[in-house]
């Protein structure tokens, strides 16, 4: 090989490593493969301190850029706090996953449009499988917000989400 494409070939495969290494940062494929699963106990829902029943809120999962299965629960504690609780969660790990209470409604074929009014962010998913308790921040006015979702921030997609219906 003549001694003036060399240093060509080297700023070539210098780039294609710079741009496989950004891609796969990004983009985690591996993460398609993992699953992390988390069985956190329901909260102890009982009665207010004000003698009232707990509210009940559910939903149940429909699925986005990836198969969703599970449901919500939204427990009101005795001490006041409110819980966010995802049961029998199934979908794909990935990265920068976040759940959050969005205003939107509930796209069945797509959602995108859940990041297009007021969302409230809970944290980040603890495992793409099981059951786990968000804390919901005290004052957060629950009548406000209609939709559950499990965000990817790194994408700005829905894996999936859960309209809220309250049944009390």
């Amino acid at each position: 090989m003549p001694r003036s494409k060399r240093p060509f070939l080297l700023a070539v495969a210098a780039v294609v490593l710079a741009v496989t290494a950004v891609g796969l940062h990004l983009f985690q494929p591996w993460r398609l493969f993992t699953t992390e699963r988390v069985d956190e106990a329901p909260p102890a829902a009982a009665v207010r301190q004000d003698g009232a029943a707990p509210v009940q809120v559910t939903g149940t999962f429909v699925s986005h850029a990836h198969e969703t299965d599970g449901s919500v629960e939204i427990h009101r504690l005795a001490d006041g706090k409110t819980v966010l609780r995802l049961a029998d969660l199934r979908t794909s790990d990935g990265p920068a996953l976040r759940v959050w209470l969005s205003d939107q409604p509930v796209n069945r074929s797509s959602g995108g449009n859940l990041d297009d009014g007021e969302h409230i962010d809970l944290g980040g998913l603890k495992g793409n499988e099981g059951n786990q308790n968000y804390p919901v921040p005290a004052g957060t006015d629950l009548e406000r917000f209609s939709t559950v979702t499990i965000w990817c921030e790194r994408f700005s997609v829905s894996f999936g989400a859960a309209e809220l219906n309250r049944t009390a």
